[in-house]
């Protein structure tokens, strides 16, 4: 970035000297041993590939990490987070110089800043930070580990809150401020409603442009800056109050641009994710939400009108039915998930800065809510690490953990740097943190809790109000030693006031068993610390906590859920030391089981059937009863979106920010369930919603074809045509057959489309021309494969008398019928049809690159070498036909190979004890958990895939996360 602030030089009062400094007692170390001396070490390799081209996209031979460090974490940090040239002998290759690089700039800053009573408080403080992230107890975000300790600028925050006003200028240096965050990697959000409508003058007498306008501006340098310097996508989120004229143009936006979509992608534009011709699309790189008042909400209830006012004066210049924009927003929403709704009220209820500013918008995803020009530093605790031998969770030593950490981020305030001077000065004098978790998800089911049940809902809430309850009483403590931060005084009443009602929050909770009964106990002793030192000390941090994604540094902690999230499903893909993967089933199952009293015989035998079918429906031995412990967000018992929503108003109470979440709806959910859930998300507490319908937006993960070359051959093909009519009108074509020879070059091709299996025998002419083709379906019925015959009798004739390939290609892909859905060829991975998928294999075997170009097909090497330079044209162009290798039709006993044996696997938990061994196998083709279900289920996971390396991503929080690398769409 270009203008950094740092916040070292006006950090004073955190040497005021209020206190003598923190005290601090070993819970994790051990006296007189280095954390890294209990560590059993060792060496490992890290090569990653692209699994479509199988080129190696980065090697670092002979890394350091703990042997309990799994090789996707290990792999994740190596090429994520060690600073240096790659290859040289600056490049980090121990977790240990990471670690210190970070810790050891913390602890010198603490000590700096007056945190610490003594040296030796100070070493404890390092000594226990150290231990707690070689743990993986928990992790910084990323920023952290990207910036912290090097000669860059030293930003530590992901999130970050802009501001516009009713002015070019400000609107300009929005771009401005916008871009170079984006280009730094981190991502922005900011409420437009202080622009003028469309529907409003300047003082010119001229009509203002309105916010949509100008979003459109932003929205393109969003994507030129992504385009430019990164592959993923720019993060931002774009804020209208409801009582905005312009708010329903501002709905619509993204609900057009999907018509518009729709309509190019069947003329024959590209327009898939990363196809050539999506660009050309707008408000695509903002996430869009609609800041909803209680009054208008109370309005949709009772079916009246409601008034949008003008941005200068505050009058009401047009009245609209309250249900029928409530409807509007609901509809868009099912079109193109987007908009989501922000519950404005709400929030400013929790705000303990009111005096100072509203809280008018929230980062990217939506957990980040605060005053505007501020920012917020994260780190997620890894709950399943708090899960002791008796299935019990050590909230005692959970409540260690937050102080030590948050004690951490809180220090980070006082070196780190910042994008914007305005920006910088709101954070150092407000110092918001976000302390969160992740695991939320198999911690219940280790514990035998169903996600949507009362006991997974108690069990989160007192731990989520332990952890809030902790921090603030930590900060409480802080001030009374480095001072509150700067705003307090002014806020110090509303402050105190947000505290009152978490803690009134917490007595509300309703403990369903001991567990979270020995939980609630600790946090409502935490609030009525919080009370009382408050009151005396004030606070060091207006914010203290959110729920955010999670995403790489979930993978960083090895976490098999991510934030709040239930676990994806119930299988898992594994990757080994030394190379290659397997299929596991989620090692929680097992203890799961074990925690609900079912025998190692049985464990063996529904853990055997679920590594199988993917699911616990009709499990043999399993208690129908405890069918809801296993429900994943994937899967034959994906859960309920209310039960989404059910959770994150069990947590929302006790945080200080908001929830990344977005409630996934089956593609069959109806305009109305939306309308629900944003309704019952008002009435139940929320701070924000955001939905997803299963394949309501166009793009697909993989390009499937068409573009703009597909379209200007064939008007070049019509005009030829045309042309030569009128010159030859006279002429009478009698084609010609060109049977093939009786000995020639065939090719037989297994394939899987959906879940439906199939052959295809294609032979050629001695010049390699393509000349027939044969289609087997398996398990079909006589008519079936009567048709399939017919076909491809036709089909053969028609090409035999000079049909082009190029039109039945042109014909015959996209054509949209089930079985559709993922398949087993790495260059097409989806197909819309078999035949869609049929005549992709074709062109791939027997068109030349040129003719395949002109029809937008691509194989998956030339779609990578598109990625990584911008072409897809190959260096030395081969022909298909020529590579052709002579065989007989493929013999119908070729089936997929089963694994024999079953592969044992020894897992741990996370405390250190033997759980019961998981049967394993081979993780066959696919190559994240995401395509492993799909394969497991036969059906289609709508998530994007990775643009680093190719595999389809999982959901976390509000974005994407890849398993195979760490890369996020758009959050940190």
């Amino acid at each position: 970035m270009t203008e950094t602030v740092s916040g070292a030089s006006t950090s004073g009062a955190a040497t005021g000297g209020h206190g003598k400094g923190l005290t601090l007692e070993r819970v994790f170390s051990t006296p007189g041993v280095h954390p890294y001396d209990e560590i059993t070490w060792e060496r490992r390799d890290v090569v990653q590939t692209n699994w479509k081209t199988g080129a190696a996209v980065f090697e670092q031979r002979g890394v350091e990490f703990p042997d309990f460090w799994s090789v996707n974490a290990s792999t994740i940090v190596t090429t994520k987070y060690f600073r240096g040239a790659v290859g040289s002998d600056a490049r980090e290759w121990s977790l240990k110089q990471l670690v210190d690089r970070v810790v050891k700039t913390y602890t010198k800053a603490g000590r700096e800043h007056g945190y610490f009573a003594t040296d030796a408080d100070a070493e404890v403080f390092e000594h226990e930070l150290t231990w707690l992230l070689v743990h993986q107890y928990f992790s910084f975000n990323s920023p952290v580990w990207f910036n912290v300790g090097t000669p860059s600028p030293q930003q530590v925050s992901a999130c970050f809150i802009l501001s516009v006003d009713d002015s070019m200028d400000s609107i300009l240096n929005w771009y401005k401020e916008e871009g170079f965050i984006f280009k730094g990697g981190s991502g922005a959000g900011l409420n437009l409603s202080r622009i003028r409508s469309s529907k409003e003058l300047l003082s010119s007498g001229g009509t203002a442009s309105g916010p949509v306008s100008f979003m459109r501006g932003a929205d393109a340098s969003a994507g030129t800056i992504k385009s430019g310097g990164a592959t993923r996508r720019a993060a931002k989120m774009v804020v209208l109050d409801v009582d905005h004229p312009d708010i329903e143009e501002f709905v619509q936006t993204k609900a057009r641009e999907e018509d518009k979509i729709r309509a190019l992608r069947d003329a024959g534009f590209d327009m898939d994710l990363g196809g050539a011709d999506i660009t050309s699309v707008q408000y695509q790189n903002a996430n869009n939400s609609v800041r909803v008042s209680d009054e208008f909400m109370r309005a949709v209830e009772d079916g009246t009108e409601f008034g949008l006012r003008a941005r200068m004066t505050g009058e009401v210049i047009e009245k609209v039915d309250a249900r029928g924009l409530f409807r509007k927003i609901a509809t868009a929403a099912w079109e193109c998930a987007d908009p989501g709704l922000q519950y404005d009220d709400t929030i400013n209820d929790w705000h303990t800065n009111p005096e100072t500013g509203r809280i008018t918008a929230s980062n990217p995803c939506s957990e980040y809510m605060s005053l505007d020009n501020s920012s917020c530093n994260l780190a997620s605790l890894n709950l399943l690490k708090f899960l002791k031998d008796d299935d019990t969770f050590d909230a005692e030593l959970f409540a260690k953990a937050v102080e030590f950490i948050i004690t951490a981020m809180d220090i980070s305030i006082c070196f780190a740097d910042f994008p914007t001077e305005a920006i910088g000065q709101t954070t150092i004098d407000y110092r918001q943190l976000g302390i969160g978790y992740a695991n939320l998800g198999a911690l219940l089911m280790a514990m035998g809790l169903g996600y949507d049940s009362e006991g997974g809902r108690s069990m989160a809430a007192t731990i989520t109000s332990l952890m809030t309850g902790t921090s603030y009483k930590r900060s409480a403590e802080l001030a009374a030693i480095v001072g509150p931060y700067n705003g307090y005084a002014r806020n110090a009443e509303a402050h105190k006031r947000v505290m009152r009602k978490h803690q009134a929050a917490n007595d509300t909770v309703r403990t369903m068993h001991t567990n979270d009964q020995a939980v609630h106990r600790l946090a409502t002793k935490a609030w009525a610390d919080v009370i009382a030192l408050g009151e005396t000390n004030g606070f060091r941090n207006a914010q203290a906590s959110v729920l955010a994604p999670t995403g790489t540094i979930g993978f960083m902690m090895d976490c098999d859920t991510t934030g709040i999230e239930p676990d994806f499903s119930l299988v898992k893909f594994k990757k080994l030391v030394g190379g290659g993967s397997m299929q596991i089933v989620n090692q929680t199952v097992p203890r799961a089981l074990k925690k609900m009293g079912y025998q190692p015989e049985q464990i063996e035998a529904i853990v055997a059937y679920i590594a199988e079918h993917g699911h616990v429906v009709d499990a043999p031995g399993l208690k129908t009863e405890h069918y809801e412990v296993f429900d994943c967000a994937m899967g034959a018992r994906a859960l309920k979106p209310m039960g989404h929503v059910r959770m994150m108003a069990a947590a929302q109470p006790f945080l200080s920010g908001a929830i990344s979440k977005t409630v996934n709806l089956p593609e069959t959910a109806t305009v109305e369930e939306i309308e629900e859930i944003y309704l019952q998300s008002w009435k139940l507490g929320l701070k924000a919603t955001a939905c997803y319908r299963d394949n309501c937006k166009v793009g697909q993960p993989l390009a499937d074809g068409g573009g703009k070359a597909k379209k200007d051959a064939a008007d070049a093909a019509a005009a030829t045509e045309a042309a030569a009519t009128k010159v030859v009108e006279k002429v009478v074509y009698a084609p010609t057959r060109k049977r093939l020879p009786k000995s020639r070059i065939s090719r037989t091709t297994s394939f899987t489309v959906g879940g439906a299996e199939g052959y295809m025998t294609s032979g050629a002419h001695d010049d390699g021309e393509l000349g027939e083709i044969f289609l087997k379906l398996g398990k079909q019925g006589s008519t079936l494969a009567g048709v399939m015959d017919a076909f491809s009798i036709a089909v053969s004739i028609g090409l035999q008398y000079g049909v082009p390939l190029e039109t039945y290609v042109s014909k015959f892909t996209n054509l949209r019928f089930e079985p559709a859905g993922l398949t087993d060829d790495a260059d097409v991975r989806m197909a819309q049809s078999i035949m869609d998928y049929i005549f992709r294999r074709l062109a791939l075997d027997y068109l030349s690159f040129d003719q395949r170009s002109a029809l937008g097909i691509y194989s998956a090497e030339e779609r990578q070498r598109h990625l990584e330079t911008g072409s897809y044209e190959p260096v030395e162009e081969t022909g298909g036909a020529a590579e052709l290798i002579e065989s007989g039709p493929s013999s119908q006993a070729v089936v997929d190979a089963e694994v024999a044996d079953d592969i044992e696997v020894e897992t741990k938990d996370t405390r250190g004890a033997e759980a019961r061994e998981v049967p394993a196998k081979p993780a066959s083709e696919a190559h994240t958990t995401a395509e492993l279900l799909e394969k497991i289920s036969g059906t289609a996971i709508d998530s994007p895939l990775c643009f680093t390396c190719g595999t389809k991503m999982r959901p976390a929080g509000s974005c994407y996360v890849c398993e195979g690398c760490g890369s996020t769409s758009g959050c940190s």
